[in-house]
């Protein structure tokens, strides 16, 4: 049996503990360097924030049951996709196809931004008044089911080899957990991980409620998006203990951190006064 093979019929354990290894590695990092104060217990948040993965892993693979690597391998073996037209060697196939799934990441997550019934669907994850390794886990069902249609049409268009999937999907969920991780990493080693890879105080950035800071730093993965395409901001301006994490409009934890709460608040209210090329400070953004 192949290494493609062994990670295709297995893919679900190996996911699975690698999401599991990853997040208690960062919960325990949470718990011996902590970057912030907590706004809320853990066992007031986490419930439903865990609850919330659960639901969206069963949505998917109930809508998905070939999920975005059984797609890769059957789109593989059609010869969809750019990759398999051009016959690029398999090694490079591979870096090229993490490389540009994760570019594909980065301008959904502007979309979800830019578009406001997406943003009323993205807000569920930036409501959090919190910022910890459940964060980032913390997304909509709804966004969750659209987020994958996207995926596997980028698969479909560029048809990657099934490890690269793979392996793109185990990176993007651990460095979530990790860039959204409750985490004091030493200022040197943090100005160096950033040019590699998104880091907490990276990512903390993009969870402010401030807009024009809401509005910056959108790679989960890579950190060279931002910088390339003029999105990277390096620190907030009250700092990191002093930045408010959130959306100004929703402030009632059991609007924000209850499982119905969060379910509903795509359809809770507007989308008033965010605008995301507003990005010069205004003092009075309103990031709802």
């Amino acid at each position: 049996m192949t290494v493609e093979a062994f990670l295709l019929e297995h893919e679900p354990a190996v996911r699975l503990g690698a999401f599991i290894g990853v997040f208690a590695a960062v919960a325990l990092a949470e718990a011996w360097v902590p970057r912030r104060a907590r706004a809320l217990p853990r066992r007031r948040r986490w419930p439903a924030n865990l609850g919330l993965v659960a639901i969206d892993t069963v949505l998917v693979r109930l809508l998905f049951p070939l999920a975005a690597a059984g797609f890769a391998a059957w789109a593989g073996e059609r010869g969809w996709g750019l990759l398999n037209v051009v016959g690029v060697p398999g090694w490079a196939a591979f870096v090229a196809s993490v490389v540009l799934l994760d570019l594909a990441i980065y301008l959904q997550h502007v979309m979800f931004h830019a578009v406001p019934a997406l943003w009323r669907l993205h807000r569920v994850h930036h409501a959090d008044l919190d910022f910890d390794v459940t964060t980032g886990a913390r997304f909509h069902p709804i966004e969750i089911v659209l987020s994958m249609g996207i995926k596997i049409g980028v698969i479909a268009a560029l048809g990657p080899p099934v490890a690269a999937v793979i392996v793109f999907e185990i990176l993007l969920n651990a460095t979530a957990m990790f860039n959204h991780g409750n985490v004091r990493l030493p200022r040197g080693l943090d100005r160096v991980l950033r040019w590699l890879v998104v880091t907490p105080d990276m990512h903390r950035v993009h969870h402010s409620v401030e807009d024009d800071e809401a509005n910056s730093n959108f790679g989960f993965n890579l950190p060279w998006w931002d910088r390339l395409f003029g999105t990277y901001r390096d620190q907030p301006r009250a700092g990191h203990e002093g930045m408010t994490i959130g959306i100004r409009r929703f402030r009632e934890p059991r609007q924000v951190d209850a499982l119905p709460g969060m379910l509903l608040l795509p359809f809770t209210g507007g989308v008033q006064g965010y605008a995301i090329n507003r990005r010069s400070w205004e003092g009075s953004g309103d990031a709802a």
